[in-house]
């Protein structure tokens, strides 16, 4: 690709979750949900390198009897963006480099989507991309779906667990749900 740095993809993931303990140790079709999320982005034919980044022992043992790469992390991250920055120092990674933080619990993530995120970094210019697609005001409605409004450009402006755009005069919006997939410089 024109002028793309090297890519690599972190999975942050941990065991302790307020709505689902465990979560990537579910088994799907036999195998760990992180191994699916592993194998779906490892796809990718623009990243280097696909890694588990986890504080667990359980996950850290799981992963290397599946042969997947994965690095320990501390505890006290409270977020998965502070458990790759922690991964991509461990890993390294070249100044420069993109890293792209990819959701442990995305068992079917299209590689695909990994592409077009990262694309847009062949521009000097660009230091973040992530993705969002149109929702329904139905969907728009829930609080688990993050909703992101977009500039003409498409540029993020916001980002809200609330319907946003509001429904002005009972008349709805165009809505779009954040696919919680970052890549940054």
């Amino acid at each position: 690709m024109r002028n793309l740095p090297k890519c690599y993809g972190i999975i942050p993931t941990r065991y302790a979750s307020s709505r689902f303990n465990g979560k990537p140790l579910a088994e799907i079709l036999g195998k760990p949900m992180f191994w699916h999320v592993h194998n779906r982005a490892s796809q990718c034919p623009l990243l280097e390198k696909v890694v588990l980044a986890t504080d667990d022992e359980r996950i850290f043992k799981a992963a290397e009897a599946l042969d997947i790469p994965v690095l320990m992390t501390g505890a006290e991250h409270t977020c998965g963006t502070e458990r790759v920055l922690e991964a991509a120092r461990l890993l390294e990674i070249p100044e420069g480099s993109v890293i792209v933080n990819i959701q442990g619990d995305e068992p079917t993530l299209e590689p695909d989507m990994l592409t077009e995120l990262v694309m847009p970094f062949q521009s000097d210019a660009i230091q973040v991309t992530t993705l969002a697609h149109a929702i329904t005001a139905e969907q728009a409605q829930g609080p688990d779906q993050v909703k992101v409004v977009m500039a003409l450009d498409d540029s993020a402006i916001y980002f809200s667990r609330s319907a946003i755009p509001y429904a002005r005069d009972g008349k709805n919006g165009n809505y779009y749900g954040h696919m919680g997939i970052y890549a940054f410089r």
